[in-house]
């Protein structure tokens, strides 16, 4: 199992019980949201604990997801669940393509203008609808919005810097 890898990927939470059998109500957060029923491989965790486990099956049902997890019998077990976050080993996604990034992957990076001042570290992402925009924490907080070309210039995973043509001033 890739339960072993160091990095994981948070892609759902369980969100309650279904039938009798043991299936779960998943909470999704890929997109589309069937997409967290093509990894097998889970780890269930909590504050308390984390378990591996394998889906065995799962499907749409209504606005959300059910899943059948290996080991998983009786709604009793299904509901000692509840609240658990899904998550993946980071090896098992899928490359991204030339200027496509996880949000986990730009987290962190350190954000330069193109003539090479520095404007601090990716907190983390927001998503606007329009675009995504990168949360930069530095001497202030800025917000930039993450569109290739126009204000995001390189992103050099490999070196942890993102290049923006950003006013540092804004």
């Amino acid at each position: 199992m890739a339960g072993n890898d160091a990095r994981r990927v948070e892609l759902g939470k369980i969100v309650g019980h279904f039938g009798v059998k043991g299936w779960v109500k998943v909470k999704s957060y890929t997109r589309p949201m069937e997409n967290i029923l093509a990894y097998e491989d889970w780890r269930l965790s909590d504050e308390k604990d984390s378990v591996d486990i394998r889906l065995v099956e799962g499907q749409r049902h209504g606005h959300g997801l059910i899943a059948r997890l290996q080991r998983i019998t009786d709604r009793e077990l299904a509901h000692d669940l509840i609240g658990k976050t899904v998550s993946v080993a980071r090896s098992e996604m899928p490359e991204q393509g030339s200027g496509s990034y996880y949000w986990m992957d730009l987290e962190g990076l350190e954000v330069v203008t193109e003539d090479g001042q520095k404007l601090g570290k990716v907190d983390y992402l927001l998503e606007t609808g329009a675009n995504d925009v990168l949360v930069v924490a530095g001497d202030v907080e800025r917000l930039v919005p993450f569109v290739i070309g126009e204000f995001v210039k390189a992103v050099d995973l490999d070196a942890g810097v993102i290049t923006v043509a950003w006013d540092p001033e804004f």
